[in-house]
């Protein structure tokens, strides 16, 4: 199904595999932090991201697999769309109960809403490998590719939230 796809998903995959090394130096920069505000923020903020890279790696890995039939791709990418969603969802209702005075407003677009929406395209992509295989190949690339770039866009986010906190701190 994914025959030609090899090359973009050997660097979605390892993109998302090199950022949740770099997740890890970015959770050091949390050092020094009031340790039940780390605790908070890393369920809201820092695990989400993990994950999504970990459920690009894993669509990456599905679609370099060879000659999977496309039943068991699609059954793979509806559970990773599913539980997605589902963790998608609860971050967002996380984020909205929280009502930390420095959440920003586009916090709950992006590392909530935005993402089950994402979710939402990879359930679609993910049936309609039964129907056409080769259009739901663009459609697995194109939401793998948004999971991807709002990990990114996320992780940018709390690097540098993170940064600018610690140097409210020093004065």
């Amino acid at each position: 199904m994914f025959h030609d796809w090899e090359n973009f998903y050997l660097i979605v995959g390892s993109a998302a595999g090199a950022l949740i090394g770099l997740m890890f130096v970015v959770v050091t920069l949390t050092a020094g932090l009031e340790p039940s505000r780390v605790s908070r923020g890393a369920q809201v903020y820092i695990t989400p991201i993990v994950f999504h890279f970990a459920i690009v790696v894993v669509v990456s890995a599905i679609a370099v697999v060879p000659e999977l039939p496309p039943r068991e791709v699609s059954v793979i990418l509806l559970l990773a769309a599913a539980i997605g969603f589902a963790y998608s969802a609860a971050t967002a209702i996380r984020i909205f109960r929280l009502g930390w005075a420095e959440t920003h407003w586009s916090d709950k677009y992006f590392y909530g809403i935005l993402p089950a929406i994402a979710y939402v395209g990879l359930a679609g992509a993910a049936c309609a490998v039964w129907l056409a295989p080769r259009p739901a190949a663009f459609a697995v690339a194109a939401t793998v590719l948004a999971v991807l770039l709002l990990g990114i866009r996320d992780a940018w986010d709390l690097a540098t939230s993170i940064v600018n906190s610690a140097r409210d701190r020093r004065g």
